[in-house]
């Protein structure tokens, strides 16, 4: 593998980018305050704009790190303001070549394929610039868009492990996609 970092991603509607200390307040009212966006998330809602703001501290500085993947998803209509996030969460595992990726994108922007966009464009960053073999994901069965989206992106369900994971509706059910480099390069063709 030949870790890369967050680099600058394009689709035909987004721009991926890391973040930026001025992303606070986008980062605080487009998502992050948001109970409806929060609630199968693990992490609390953004109680006010200074937990945004420690966040990106906690996140910017890590960009210096090659292993460290955190997009910020940016419209490229939205006068360079994110509307969420998508990123590489826990660590990467380097002997099996794999990634973990979680995303969340604020309300406004549901149901218009922009998450799909996004991932598959990190899914084919990681796959064909950083050498990863396997991109994997998982969500809260009562949360079956966000399973849309891994599906759309080529993402095969592998199972639902029963009461294995928690979010902010407390202990709940996980179900995990995963795609292969060899069903990516299958897809391509």
């Amino acid at each position: 593998m030949k870790h890369k970092g967050t680099k600058y991603l394009e689709t035909s509607r987004l721009i991926l980018r890391p973040f930026t200390k001025e992303d606070a307040p986008a980062m605080y009212q487009n998502w992050a305050s948001d109970e409806e966006v929060t609630k199968y998330l693990m992490w609390p809602v953004h109680k006010d704009i200074s937990v945004s703001e420690s966040i990106l501290d906690e996140w910017i500085p890590n960009y210096q790190t090659p292993s460290y993947y955190q997009w910020a998803i940016v419209p490229k209509d939205n006068n360079n303001k994110p509307i969420g996030c998508i990123g590489v969460n826990n660590s990467i595992d380097d002997t099996l070549k794999t990634a973990h990726i979680g995303y969340c994108i604020g309300r406004n922007w549901w149901h218009q394929g922009i998450t799909s966009e996004a991932l598959k464009s990190v899914i084919t960053y990681l796959f064909t610039e950083v050498g990863l073999n396997r991109i994997e994901s998982r969500h809260d069965p009562k949360n079956p868009n966000s399973g849309a989206v891994m599906r759309k992106c080529g993402m095969q369900y592998e199972g639902t492990l029963r009461q294995s994971d928690f979010n902010n509706q407390g202990i709940c059910d996980a179900s995990y996609y995963s795609i292969l480099f060899e069903d990516f390069c299958t897809s391509q063709a």
